[in-house]
């Protein structure tokens, strides 16, 4: 039988990494749970082990029954039936078949019936699950809501809702409003105190919720009245069971149409705070939507790998002018491509999730004891590092998921046009993910710091200092030149000290620091194995000359330039 993890060795060399012994032995917390449950590991093998055979059965499931209905689920799609929504078949079977193997709540502590696994073989099962369906991806990795009730909510509510998860009760993340899309701090959804029902009570409306229906929802709303900005915003925990919210309609959308996404009405709907009044979005939100970044990221390799199979499959079946159409030089250049930007990004992926591993293992171990200086400073430097990799990872996971989409469409032919192919609902699946969970331009945004503080080229520079291969010198010495670069782009944008400025040359300095860092951590890979040299050396190209681009523009672009766009948008046209 096919299996969506076996058959991609790619997967299991990243499970294997060095770090993985370290991150698991504070996941473990010294393997203490070996004596209260019987599936919990005794050493670092047995843990391992747990999380090569659990990838197994994904990865039988999504190869046997969430792909082949994929088809059925884009044509079918979900219903509103009497307020609520209805799964399309395929979508149910999908859901159920995980629920019954025991696969939700992968990453929850044991004594909510979770399996205690670490963030990387979490990330890596919603990557198999994407490339099965990227729409049901989605309902899958909604279980990140878990994670924020976990980390903040109070005990009471933790006992209450996350059993519940891992026994397969869906979530959703309710934040979006018709009039605060990007803009959260807009929110005017209202929370308010009901003194008699001792209770708080959610009324207003929410759009573009996926998969809104859920059992449990953490919706963002107005708490502080007379309040307008992120200060008077709250977190809540609201139970479908109390049947006060209802859903409007379902988006009719472009992709990902497995996944419901609801405009929903709350009309008295009860509903528990999560953590600390007024801190719904400065801190609840923001460490979701961190979460919700790193999904968007194992999803949208998801489909890199499912275009870059499809791609493939069809060059070395399609025939003219008498051979294979993969022997074109044409097409092998950009199948090359896509192969090495989806081993860039699925590095990016995993490196970033094992520093998401670190310093969320940190901060729940410094809850048993106080932790070392050492530990500290190790808890600090892996959030800093996430906190920089995961718009890193979102931006450019997501815009190479559209172009390895579009490039597999283009080597399909008019046939890829087709809904004869998978491509073709590939490439519409692809589309949402440089929008959902902040755009590409947010991530930039949110990633620009690391540019301008130093944060990123101080990073680069580590990698320098790391010791490779003889056979990889030349790629080093071209990173190098690379960086020094980079460097001075960012100094002649920075020095400027215009604002407006660095915002638009933004998105170039982020890029170029991306394609150094993928390059480093494709040549890194290398290291353990030398298969990923060839990808390393394509990358190397790629990124070289992207780059040389960049600098050039930046280069040659002063910042009295900035009239010239402002005075094409104001022209008239006749």
């Amino acid at each position: 039988m096919a299996n969506f993890y076996s058959d991609n060795k790619d997967l299991k060399f990243h499970l294997e990494h060095p770090l993985m012994n370290k991150i698991v032995e504070l996941k473990e917390k010294g393997f203490i749970d070996k004596d209260k449950y019987d599936y919990a590991p005794v050493n670092h093998e047995d843990a391992l082990d747990n999380y090569d055979k659990t990838l197994e059965i994904i990865g039988d499931i999504c190869a046997n029954i969430i792909s082949p209905n994929a088809e059925s689920v884009d044509h079918e799609g979900p219903q509103v039936i009497n307020g609520h929504v209805k799964y399309a078949r395929g979508t149910q079977e999908n859901h159920d078949a995980l629920k019954k193997a025991g696969l939700y709540g992968m990453s929850l502590p044991r004594e909510y019936g979770g399996l205690n696994f670490a963030m990387v073989p979490y990330v890596m099962a919603a990557e198999i699950v994407s490339r099965a369906d990227a729409g049901f991806g989605n309902i899958w990795g909604l279980q990140d809501c878990a994670e924020t009730i976990h980390e903040f909510a109070s005990e009471e509510i933790k006992d209450e809702y996350l059993p519940r998860v891992s026994k397969g009760e869906t979530c959703s993340m309710d934040l979006t409003e018709p009039d605060a899309g990007s803009d959260l701090q807009s929110v005017m959804l209202k929370a308010t105190w009901d003194e008699q029902q001792n209770t708080w009570l959610l009324n207003g409306v929410k759009r573009f919720i996926t998969n809104g229906d859920a059992d449990i929802k953490l919706v963002l709303a107005r708490s502080e009245e007379g309040t307008k900005d992120a200060r008077g915003l709250s977190y809540f925990v609201y139970d479908r069971k109390h049947d006060k919210v209802k859903v409007r309609r379902i988006e009719n959308k472009l992709g990902i149409k497995g996944s419901p996404t609801c405009e929903l009405v709350f009309t008295n709907a009860p509903a528990k705070l999560v953590g600390d009044r007024r801190l719904g979005l400065i801190k609840y939100v923001m460490s979701l939507m961190n979460g919700a970044r790193l999904g968007v990221g194992a999803q949208s390799v998801g489909i890199c790998e499912a275009a870059y199979r499809e791609a493939l499959k069809y060059a070395n079946e399609r025939v003219q002018f008498g051979k294979t159409i993969i022997n074109f030089p044409a097409v092998y250049e950009i199948l090359t491509l896509m192969k090495a930007k989806l081993h860039a990004t699925r590095s990016l992926l995993y490196e970033t999730s094992r520093y998401v591993d670190l310093y969320k293992a940190y901060g729940f171990l410094s809850e048993d004891r106080k932790l070392t200086p050492e530990e500290r400073q190790a808890e600090k430097s892996a959030q800093k590092t996430a906190d920089f990799f995961t718009p890193l990872l979102k931006l450019f996971s997501s815009e190479y998921a559209n172009e390895l989409a579009y490039d597999s469409i283009q080597i399909h032919g008019g046939s890829g046009f087709m809904k004869d192919y998978p491509i073709e609902r590939i490439y519409r699946d692809a589309r949402i993910t440089t929008i959902y969970e902040g755009t590409s331009q947010l991530q930039v945004v949110a990633a620009i710091r690391g540019i301008t503080t130093g944060f990123a080229l101080n990073k680069i520079r580590e990698y320098e200092t790391l010791s490779y291969r003889p056979e990889h010198e030349y790629i080093k010495n071209q990173l190098v030149e690379m960086t020094n670069a980079y460097a001075g782009a960012v100094e002649k944008v920075t020095s400027t000290a215009n604002t407006e400025y660095i915002d638009f040359q933004a998105r170039k300095l982020v890029e170029m620091a991306g394609h150094i860092i993928l390059t480093y951590l494709l040549l890194i890979d290398a290291q353990r194995n030398n298969e990923y040299a060839l990808s390393t050396d394509v990358f190397l190209k790629y990124a070289a000359s992207e780059n040389s681009l960049r600098y050039s523009y930046i280069m040659n672009f002063d910042v009295k330039d900035l009239g010239l766009f402002k005075s094409v948008l104001t022209e008239t046209v006749s």
